[in-house]
């Protein structure tokens, strides 16, 4: 997203295809990118979706907005423009992970359509899936498993999405999911359909009811 300050860096160009990597690990490397607002369920589907690949035989790795910032983020704070390049970097990394071949999930409110928008470009099409959990704020105010919500009316947390800090809703995701009315176990299994019949987990393999896409 963002050019190098010097002129002096070259990209090094590696001998192993993304091809080859697909054909060794028996599926393509593709990004499954969960946004939405803090409760609606991000980390819980994607823990429970990165279990049900791993089951499966893929190759996963989760990526948790709280996780990364207590490394790769941690200097950042949650200003627009920190939250920006929060984005970047993660996006930055989930490009290597599809790269590599593994299906990347993240778990992130990333709140600015351009932010994700951003992270798909650096995807090759076809391997970037956003997957919207819409659920409404009251419900997620309700739910508050980390006493945010609490926090962010009282003051003590500024600039907390959906309170004192603005969320943009995907305005074509690949998927939508009503977490105020799906469970868990049914929001998973919506991915992972989807995931089937876009083919982005195993090129050119047979769909879940045994026929091509």
């Amino acid at each position: 997203m963002n050019k190098p300050l010097s002129k002096n860096i070259f990209w090094t160009q590696g001998r192993i295809t993304a091809e080859q990597r697909a054909h060794l690990s028996g599926h393509s490397g593709c990004v499954i990118w969960i946004t939405g607002l803090s409760a609606s369920g991000k980390s819980t589907i994607a823990t429970e979706l990165e279990r049900e690949l791993f089951n499966r035989g893929r190759r996963t790795y989760l990526l948790d907005g709280d996780n990364t910032r207590h490394g790769l983020c941690s200097d950042l704070g949650f200003s627009p423009e920190d939250r920006r390049e929060n984005i970047r970097r993660v996006g930055e990394v989930v490009r290597l992970f599809a790269d590599a071949g593994i299906i990347c999930i993240t778990a992130y409110i990333s709140p600015y359509r351009s932010d994700r928008e951003a992270a798909r470009q650096l995807v090759p099409p076809g391997k970037f899936i956003e997957v919207y959990l819409n659920a409404p704020l009251a419900v997620c105010e309700q739910r508050d498993p980390k006493g945010l919500y609490a926090k962010a009316h009282s003051g003590e947390i500024k600039e907390f999405t959906g309170v004192s800090a603005p969320y943009e809703p995907p305005l074509n995701p690949e998927l939508e999911l009503h977490t105020d009315k799906m469970s868990v176990a049914e929001c998973v299994s919506a991915i992972l359909a989807k995931l089937d019949r876009m083919s982005a987990i195993i090129d050119g393999a047979p769909a879940a009811d045994g026929k091509k896409d």
